[in-house]
């Protein structure tokens, strides 16, 4: 398994399963097409591509280049790199039959096949700060989700961060952890609070 710092961008939830075999890191699903009409996902791949860069990592169809090209084209500022798999014939086991070019997506591959991709492509190891910390529990410890309040202080905490606008708390929730800890959360969480009490 590799650790990287960039967040790695695939097409489908399967791709996704596959792809946490080998490697640790953000893993953003586009779900197909329909990243072309999905403003939150694509401002959340632009914010990776800034602060940490993105990795494309789509199949190797004409389906999987129409959307690497997307990404590209929509992501103008950051780093954006691509792994490309190998065309290797055959059927995913979960499919009754072949896709329409009968070529292996990204979680049909083999893992030794999908690390190879990530090495020709000039990837490797990264080492992280430290282990992921923010939870579900520390979200709501903060009063970021499950209260009446929760969707103000998350917007006032991305406004703050110079996150995009428009992330649900679960995706919140994964960039923060690449961010920081739940310790520098806090102490950003009680920042907020005193700004609002010295407006009082």
């Amino acid at each position: 398994m590799i650790r990287l710092s960039e967040a790695v961008v695939v097409e489908g939830k399967y791709d996704k399963i596959k792809l946490a075999s080998v490697v640790d890191a953000v893993i953003i699903v586009t779900n197909g097409f329909r990243i072309f009409k999905d403003a939150e996902k694509l401002a959340l791949i632009r914010y990776y591509a800034e602060k940490t860069g993105i990795i494309i990592l789509t199949d190797s169809d004409s389906a999987g280049r129409k959307i690497r090209g997307y990404i590209k084209g929509a992501v103008k500022n950051g780093i954006v790199k691509n792994v490309h798999i190998p065309d290797i014939f055959g059927k995913e086991r979960r499919k009754e039959k072949p896709s329409a070019e009968g070529k292996l997506g990204v979680e049909g591959i083999d893992a030794a096949v999908l690390l190879d991709a990530f090495r020709r492509a000039g990837i490797t190891s990264a080492e992280r700060r430290t282990a992921p910390d923010i939870t579900k529990t520390v979200m709501f410890e903060l009063g970021l989700s499950g209260g009446r309040d929760s969707s103000v202080l998350r917007k006032k905490l991305q406004k703050r961060l110079g996150l995009p606008e428009l992330l649900s708390s679960g995706a919140l929730l994964e960039v923060l952890n690449t961010m920081m800890t739940a310790r520098e959360l806090a102490a950003h969480i009680s920042a907020i609070a005193e700004e609002k009490d010295a407006l009082l």
